[in-house]
């Protein structure tokens, strides 16, 4: 499981990061300084993914496991 979440994790990691940085450069306020936003916008947005792709490779798990007759 912990390779799926790896899996999951490089890709979620990449959209909210990708996410994170649209929005800061969207708001006037926070693109003034970019030099030091946009970094610390991408980081937030990996750190955030951490938990989410564990979550969602649980999910997948406890699908997986199950038999289907067709």
């Amino acid at each position: 499981m912990l390779k799926v979440a790896i899996l999951i994790w490089v890709m979620l990691g990449t959209v909210l990061a990708g996410s994170a940085v649209i929005a800061v450069l969207t708001m006037q306020d926070l693109a003034a300084s970019p030099m030091k936003v946009i970094p610390l916008a991408a980081l937030a947005g990996f750190i955030v993914a951490m938990p989410l792709s564990y979550l969602v490779a649980t999910k997948i798990g406890h699908t997986g496991g199950t038999k289907r007759i067709a």
